[in-house]
């Protein structure tokens, strides 16, 4: 299992947690999640090799991955 973690832009609130949270577990080989609005930062637990899957789903839903941090 590998672990990521994330800065996330547009993140303001616990709804917006819940909704990634909710995207990303929908996502085959997404074994957990962790949103953190304070922070800015998603953890996520996945058991295979789907990084690309996962930007693409965090942008569809407006939370496009800082690509800087």
């Amino acid at each position: 299992m590998k672990e990521l973690v994330w800065k996330v832009t547009g993140m303001h609130c616990e709804g917006c947690e819940a909704r990634i949270k909710k995207s990303l577990l929908a996502i085959q080989g997404v074994e957990e999640v962790e949103a953190n609005h304070e922070t800015g930062k998603v953890k996520i637990k996945i058991s295979k090799d789907i990084e690309e899957e996962l930007a693409d789903r965090l942008s569809d839903i407006g939370f496009p991955r800082d690509e800087n941090l």
